[in-house]
């Protein structure tokens, strides 16, 4: 075992120092706890007298969680393994559940989608966890039983430690069950550290050196647009886009460019599933009119979030216009969940005037 442990952490250092940067050592024994994961899947599965224990690797946001965990993918020999971000499972899970003539074989209609989902993978790496709404818990506790059952080894970021999951108090009671089953089944590392990697001013190792921070956000106005290579789009251009189930509204289609405006995108009843079809069809995605976020609906702030979130995960080029969204937000308040991971998400994107 000791070989595959130093061939995951030469693996590690090496990512790292492609891009010009070093392991930082709040990260250091979450890499030699995935080393240690490496070699024992090495092993043949039935060496084992039960299998590996599963990681949930938790911090703050911008500490690298993403990158160990992808970079320990990576690292993986080929084959029987899965990584899996949290909306893009959701919007999986549930279109596999809702599809005609999903329940078969006495398999319920969750079972039949996570089949689907898992396969007859070994390891599954499921980034950004978390647990908002009641719905999405009682699928979650149901995937934590299956990989249970099936000794699949899961590792999984969270930017909250597993007591913090579905926070909501009408709620989290339903949770705790999960909770537990997290905390004893599951090896939970901390990787909080004193720096916000991405808000550091070059690219890092610690957000993959992704497109995204190639974004923009620019003031309105066509000198800031014609700066960057940008024009307004005139009335003609307008058109719709198909989504997941639904047409939206957009101002312009220009190859694989497709421009926005915040009101269409943001405050009507749109979600996870309709950025993602989004994403996969555009390299670059315009979101015009952006206001800051007190001003936007409690609804609205939740679905730019969610945007920006896919967009990061994707390698999607995001270009905002309007003002800064977070330009105005108190920093005693918290407007909706989850906008500490929005603010050092956009900390990626450049300035413009």
């Amino acid at each position: 075992m000791r070989k595959h442990d130093q061939t995951m952490r030469r693996h590690f250092h090496e990512a790292a120092a492609r891009r010009g940067f070093s392991v930082a050592p709040a990260q250091e024994a979450a890499i030699e706890r995935l080393a240690h994961l490496a070699a024992e899947l090495a092993r043949p599965a039935w060496t084992f007298p039960r299998p590996p224990r599963d990681l949930y690797v938790w911090g703050p946001v911008g500490r690298g969680k993403s990158w160990l965990v992808d970079t320990f993918y990576e690292g993986l020999p080929d084959g029987r393994k899965r990584r899996l971000h949290f909306h893009d499972f959701f919007r999986r899970l549930h279109d596999g559940v809702s599809r005609p003539g999903a329940r078969h074989d006495g398999q319920s209609a969750v079972d039949s989608a996570l089949d689907e989902l898992i396969g007859d993978s070994r390891v599954l790496v499921f980034d950004e966890f978390h647990a908002h709404d009641a719905g999405d818990a009682m699928l979650i506790a149901r995937l934590f039983r299956t990989l249970l059952d099936r000794r699949i080894t899961l590792v999984t970021t969270s930017n909250y430690p597993p007591a913090g999951l579905m926070p909501d108090p009408l709620y989290h009671h339903l949770f705790e069950p999960t909770i537990k089953l997290i905390e004893e089944r599951m090896d939970v590392l901390d990787v909080t550290g004193p720096v916000d990697f991405r808000r550091l001013a070059a690219p890092s190792a610690e957000d993959g050196g992704r497109r995204f921070a190639t974004g923009l956000c620019l003031p309105p106005g066509a000198t800031a647009l014609d700066t960057h290579g940008l024009t307004a789009p005139a009335a003609a251009e307008a058109t719709t886009v198909r989504a997941h189930l639904r047409d939206l509204p957009a101002r312009a289609v220009r190859g694989d460019l497709v421009w926005f405006d915040f009101d269409a995108l943001c405050e009507t009843a749109t979600g996870v599933p309709d950025y993602l079809a989004l994403v996969e069809r555009f390299a670059t995605l315009v979101l015009d009119g952006v206001p800051p976020l007190p001003e936007a609906s409690a609804d609205g702030r939740q679905r730019f979030a969610n945007l920006v979130d896919v967009t990061c995960d994707r390698d999607v080029r995001l270009v905002l216009i309007g003002s800064d969204p977070l330009a105005a937000l108190p920093e005693d308040q918290a407007l909706t969940r989850d906008l500490d991971r929005t603010a050092s998400r956009l900390a990626l994107l450049r300035r413009a005037g």
